[in-house]
């Protein structure tokens, strides 16, 4: 069974990802922290709580974490969740209390309890993650994977049309603190990035068939699946924006769902049109060496995604 800890921004997606990690009997989630990205910091806190309490899981401990990127001010999000930041979902207040330390000391005391066992899953802007490196940078030797809903390649025309940060080629956890990313990319820890070229392909859908399993289940998390993707469609988007985030955990359960490559990768951190773009340096001659050489998703098994999603579900 493989530890994790989850950094999320919950968020629908950030919200279905904690459902898939904690059901799945892969994994070990030793922990949920939470950031500003999506939606605030009190936002995020809550609705990591709110989803934990629909799963009776309240024995995970939920970090609270940044409330603004490292050095930036809040960027307003352009896609929005809802009033709840969970589809319209309106799951009651949580009563489980946060854990007494914040995201990243919670971070830093599991990594250094579990040396070489813990991978982060990072589903939103990683500010907390690099604000443990910047406290505790023993933790980068520590740490055997970080797996990130992170960057956009523009290995496919998904990686562009689908572009969710506020520049024209950026992706959203990154635009929102491009300097923590800057700073994770550069840690030296192995990354697996997986884009907006794997994470929001149109061909990551529902068919007749899961939605009429969904409506038949008794179970809370397929209920709010069904309302999220209903909600979501009301707006004139796909319903793979439901479960962007749910691709970090899929990789983490099985990492043959998404076929990677190594690449070497800046990110662009100077304001203005590019700020938040994820450069990927493919020349033959005369590469940038100096840029950190992380793993790149460039093709995800969509049709083995969706059927571990529906069977995490509806478990």
């Amino acid at each position: 069974m493989k530890k994790i800890i989850l950094d999320c921004d919950p968020g629908m997606d950030d919200s279905m990802a904690i459902v898939m990690a904690a059901k799945s009997p892969e994994l070990e989630l030793m922990a949920v922290t939470t950031v500003n990205g999506n939606y605030p910091i009190e936002v995020t806190c809550a609705n990591a709580r709110k989803t934990l309490e629909l799963l009776e899981r309240t024995d995970i401990p939920v970090g609270k974490g940044l409330g603004k990127p490292l050095v930036r001010d809040v960027p307003k999000d352009p896609f929005t969740h809802g009033k709840d930041g969970q589809a319209e979902n309106n799951l009651p207040d949580p009563v489980m209390p946060l854990d007494e330390r914040d995201a990243a000391d919670l971070i830093i005391d599991i990594v250094k309890a579990n040396p070489g066992e813990v991978t982060i899953l990072s589903t939103a802007p990683m500010s907390n993650i690099a604000l443990a490196m910047i406290k505790a940078p023993e933790i980068k030797e520590m740490i055997p994977e970080i797996i990130a809903i992170s960057g956009s390649f523009g290995l496919n025309k998904y990686a562009f049309l689908n572009a969710t940060g506020d520049t024209p080629q950026s992706e959203w956890n990154v635009y929102v603190d491009p300097e923590a990313a800057d700073l994770v990319y550069n840690s030296g820890v192995r990354l697996v990035a997986l884009g907006l070229d794997v994470a929001t392909y149109f061909d990551v859908n529902f068919s007749d068939e899961d939605i009429k399993k969904l409506e038949e289940s008794d179970k809370k998390e397929a209920a709010f699946l069904l309302q999220a993707i209903r909600f979501t469609n009301g707006r004139g988007f796909d319903a793979y924006c439901t479960v962007i985030d749910c691709m970090a955990v899929a990789y983490a359960i099985d990492s043959t769902m998404v076929e990677t490559m190594d690449a070497h990768v800046g990110v662009e951190t100077k304001d203005g049109l590019t700020l938040g773009m994820t450069v990927i340096d493919r020349r033959h001659h005369f590469i940038w060496e100096h840029l950190p050489l992380i793993h790149v998703g460039c093709h995800a098994d969509c049709g083995r995604f969706l059927k571990l999603l529906m069977e995490l579900v509806l478990k």
